[in-house]
């Protein structure tokens, strides 16, 4: 083989594997992109600040700067486990939370129905039910780890 035609077999096969090398980071680039866009799932902390600090108060004590505006004081979080004998009632407050349990103390529905509001908020993602049913666990998950012992 002269020597043009060994240099354009070699020059081929570096274009075809620069080619290959360039297609595959672009890929991978494109699937860390996309993973970097999706949106985490907040914490409870997140959330509570989010949809429950106005009334309840940053620590969960009833004060927040909503609370003089509601017909009874918010409940204090801090206490509900003390409340029910020392142990927290996860469903109870899961139900308050997603809006299968009335509130009387609120009132005419002051309580917002955050079920309902997280699965509208979650509506143009997949399993939105699910996700929502999640940031309400969540959301009970972290109001257990403000109970005062």
């Amino acid at each position: 083989m002269d020597a043009n035609k060994q240099r354009g077999a070699l020059g081929h096969g570096v274009s075809a594997r620069l080619l290959l090398s360039l297609s595959l980071a672009s890929a991978v680039s494109l699937a860390f992109a996309r993973c970097a866009s999706e949106p985490a799932s907040p914490s409870g902390e997140a959330l509570y600040r989010r949809y429950c600090a106005s009334c309840h108060g940053l620590q969960g004590r009833g004060d927040g700067p909503l609370a003089e505006t509601l017909k009874r004081r918010p409940t204090d979080l801090t206490q509900l486990a003390k409340k029910d004998g020392g142990k927290l009632d996860e469903p109870k407050l899961l139900s308050f939370i997603d809006g299968r349990r009335w509130v009387k103390e609120h009132g005419p529905r002051e309580m917002p129905v955050w079920g309902a509001v997280f699965d509208e908020e979650l509506k143009t993602q997949f399993y939105r039910e699910y996700t929502g049913l999640l940031q309400s666990r969540t959301l009970a998950d972290y109001i257990r780890s403000i109970q005062e012992k």
